[in-house]
């Protein structure tokens, strides 16, 4: 199984009117439930509106994301599937309850990281 990535830019709800967003978060919330139950579910949130802080290689800490940056994540989601053609009909159902569109990218594999996760998860 793969890991993706499906995120959405911020601003991407900007379009949504004060009176939906109980709406919304109950659709969206139905297509997370649907995706837990159907075992791809790994992880997700949104994002609060605020600049981010860049940590360097050297502790440093920046104020960012750079100036040239025009789009930051607004939130996203982690899912578990065979095939990216399953990925993106699972981004197209979170599309849908949130009412923006999606990116996907498929994560890198790491058998190391999968273990530590395991492990982290049997210490809930």
């Amino acid at each position: 199984m793969t890991r993706y990535l499906v995120s959405f830019n911020d601003g991407a709800m900007d379009h949504i009117k004060d009176d939906e967003w109980e709406d919304l978060a109950t659709s969206s919330r139905a297509v997370v439930r649907e995706a837990w139950e159907a075992g791809v579910w790994v992880y997700g949130g949104g994002l609060q509106r605020q600049r981010a802080s860049v940590v360097g290689t050297d502790g440093l800490v920046t104020d960012g994301p750079y100036p040239e940056t025009k789009e930051v994540i607004g939130g996203f989601s982690v899912i578990e599937v065979d095939t990216r053609e399953e990925a993106l009909a699972w981004a197209a159902r979170i599309a849908a309850g949130c009412r923006c569109a999606q990116e996907v990218r498929e994560l890198m594999p790491d058998p190391e990281h999968d273990k530590m996760i395991g492990l982290a998860d049997r210490r809930r």
